[in-house]
This record gives structure tokens, C-alpha cells and sequence, in this order.
């Protein structure tokens, strides 16, 4: 069984808030695709916001305590040992501590490839929008085909010391024949071990019976490894030796589809050097010391779903 931190500095963020009263989100998805998009800044205050008060308030809001960045198609950055406060048209949004986050569809992928394989990436967790049926009829989220993930690439962002590949799929047994048979062999990803998250409510049952068939209380987290050349290859078995295979992730679903937060459970299985290189494809919210790429990675990093910790 694994136990989960679900807080990030100085922040509480397991919060899911839902509709009634609250003003609609900003659509990234959609602001992606206008011609203005290349025009888009975010506004990210310099002042650190562990250490703001009211009297703060007033000088954070003047553009001489802001950094303006592109906020599509470029790798924005919090390169402190702080959470950062930055503004986007009518929102705020909290970054993280030593995180970054690349916004755009997936055409400009590509991009986050490194030059230099000791830039690469020692941990790559994905979470793509299967298609299916849920998904569709309620209208949360843009799909793709399957076939469409398997131009993405995933050992070119490998780090020369290979790379951990966390993917989480549905429990339907086509889409795991297609990740183990068309999918992970696409990737050069050797597949080594299955979580699973078992979905709870908070009176600790099940959302649901086990055994329904249209709907289980349950998703999968197949983990791999990745390497770069055969070297690497011939190593990462004595890594693999230290996952372990078919653990249970117990929480209370948030909204939809967000997954829990695993970033710390797979650190003890990255293969090469500490503090490893992470990124999340297809992610929906930032974590520290992590690359976020999706075509809306601020999601749930608007500041509306965090209460500050007082202790």
C-alpha cells in the first residue's frame, strides 16, 4: 500500500471545488488555438509569496515587481527555492518551487527535446487523453486517437542514464493490449511492474463494485524503463529490481480525471543521478522540481484551489 503527501510548500492543494457560484476557468485548450496566441503573456511577481503580506499586495501588483513571458510555446520558469504567484488575464496561479511548464499542443513536442543527453529525462510520467466514451459525452476534455501517441518521443527525451516511464491507462483490455503490444515497443519502453489506484470514498468504500464491467473503481499506472543505447540497457535490470510490482494507491477521486499525486512514490526507482530530471506529458498541474508540457498544464494551478498552511 502507498501512502501519498498531497501538499506542496507552505500550500494544502488536495481541493476540488465545484461549479455552484464559481467563475468559469480559463479555457487553454481554446486560447491555444486563436491567431492571438502568440501574443498571450503571463505575469510572474518577483516577490515571493511564502513571505507576502497585505501590505505587499499594493507593490507585487506594480509591473516594476513583474517578469512578462510568453505563456504558449515557451518553457516558462520558477528557477527559486520559492513558490511564485504569476497572472494571466483575469487569474492567479501558483507555481512551484524550481518547477516549469510548456504549454502547447502536441505538434511542438518536439521542443522539449535536449541537445545534451545528460539534460534529458530520468523520470517521464504521461497521462494521455485516452479516448473514450465518458470522456466524450461529457465534453471535459479534448481526445486523441491512439495512434497518435505513438509519435511521441519518449526516448529521444530520455536521459543518457535511462529514464523511468510511468503511464496511466484505463482498465479496458484493448487499450492495455495496444500500450503493451504497439505502444511501449514504439517508445523502446520494456514494461517491469503495474499500480494500480483504487478509487475510495470518504467513508473509506469503494466508489463503485469491483466487478462492474462498464465501470470499474480503479486505474492503471504501467511503469517501464527506457534506455538510450545498449550500455544503458544492460543496466537498468538492477534498477528494475527495486520496483516493485502490483502496489495499491488508495484515495478519494478529485475532479475529472486528475490523477493522485505519485511524483514522490516513483523517485525511488529513477535510474541515474539525484535530484533526477522529471517531466509530465499531458499534465494538467505543476509539482516541484518537475517540466510540465500539456495544452493546459495551469489547470489546477489556479490559485482558487489552495488554502495556505498555517502550521
Amino acid at each position: 500500500m502507498c501512502e501519498l503527501n498531497c501538499e506542496k510548500e507552505g500550500w494544502e492543494t488536495c481541493i476540488d471545488l465545484n461549479n455552484g457560484g464559481v467563475k468559469e476557468e480559463v479555457s487553454f485548450v481554446e486560447l491555444g488555438k486563436v491567431w492571438q496566441a502568440p501574443f498571450y503573456e503571463i505575469a510572474i511577481n518577483i516577490s515571493q509569496i511564502n513571505e507576502e503580506d497585505e501590505e505587499d499586495k499594493a507593490s507585487r501588483n506594480s509591473q516594476h515587481n513583474q517578469k512578462l513571458l510568453p505563456i504558449f510555446n515557451n518553457l516558462v520558469l520558477n528557477e527559486t527555492n520559492d513558490d511564485m504567484l504569476a497572472e494571466f488575464l483575469t487569474s492567479q496561479y501558483i507555481l512551484p518551487k524550481d518547477s516549469s511548464f510548456y504549454m502547447s499542443d502536441l505538434v511542438q513536442i518536439h521542443n522539449l527535446i535536449p541537445d545534451d543527453l545528460d539534460r534529458g529525462f530520468n523520470c517521464i510520467l504521461i497521462d494521455p487523453p485516452w479516448e473514450n466514451r465518458s470522456a466524450y459525452q461529457k465534453s471535459m476534455y479534448p481526445t486523441l486517437p491512439n495512434r497518435y501517441f505513438l509519435s511521441i518521443p519518449i526516448r529521444q527525451l530520455t536521459h543518457a542514464r535511462g529514464a523511468l516511464v510511468a503511464l496511466w491507462v484505463t482498465n479496458r483490455e484493448k487499450l492495455r493490449n495496444f500500450v503493451e503490444n504497439e505502444l511501449f515497443p514504439a517508445w523502446g519502453v520494456r514494461h517491469v511492474a503495474t499500480w494500480y489506484w483504487l478509487k475510495a470514498k470518504a467513508n473509506g468504500s469503494l466508489i463503485c463494485d469491483l466487478d462492474l464491467f462498464h465501470h470499474r473503481p480503479y486505474e492503471c499506472l504501467l511503469l517501464g524503463y527506457c534506455g538510450r543505447d545498449q550500455v544503458v540497457d544492460s543496466e537498468l535490470p538492477l534498477v528494475a529490481n527495486t520496483l516493485k510490482d502490483k502496489q495499491v494507491i488508495v484515495t478519494i477521486p478529485g475532479d475529472y480525471s486528475r490523477k493522485p499525486p505519485v511524483g514522490e512514490l516513483l523517485m525511488e526507482c529513477v535510474p541515474g543521478l539525484r535530484p533526477a530530471r522529471c517531466i509530465e506529458l499531458f499534465a494538467r498541474e505543476l509539482m516541484p522540481g518537475w517540466t510540465s508540457w500539456g495544452n493546459e498544464p495551469l489547470r489546477f494551478q489556479e490559485l482558487r484551489y489552495f488554502l495556505r498552511r498555517t502550521n
